[in-house]
């Protein structure tokens, strides 16, 4: 059961990025594709599946993140605040497509951060 649902986080993990990514590229090139009803309501969908499979693999390994036991979920906790935080500064909240454009480079490198401290089980920052 743990594999089937570290490899649904996993994927569903990696559909988060394309959909970022290809959401930005419409945002840059001002398409009205990006309104697409696909394009409003999956994201949601596979952040909804993401977010269940995190807490079921939490609850399969026994743990707990903002312990002592397991700092390195802590961090990677963070690293996806700090993702989801860029990633709605780059496709809603920017004010010009050159803050937008840093600000979707810094969310790729937080949640590549995250995935560095998923697969080392390593805090990085504490």
């Amino acid at each position: 059961m743990y594999l089937l649902v570290k490899n649904v986080h996993i994927l569903t993990v990696l559909i988060s990025v394309v959909l970022l990514t290809f959401r930005f590229v419409l945002m840059l090139r001002d398409s009205g594709k990006k309104h697409h009803r696909f394009l409003n309501v999956f994201p949601h969908v596979n952040d909804s599946v993401l977010l269940l499979s995190g807490v079921y693999l939490i609850y399969l390994t026994g743990s707990l993140p903002f312990t002592s036991s397991a700092p390195w979920l802590t961090e990677k906790l963070m690293c996806v605040v700090a993702y989801i935080a860029l990633g709605l500064y780059a496709l809603k909240f920017g004010k010009t497509k050159w803050l937008r454009t840093f600000a979707f480079l810094g969310a790729l490198g937080w949640i590549f951060m995250a995935g560095h401290i998923s697969m080392t089980k390593v805090p990085t920052f504490m």
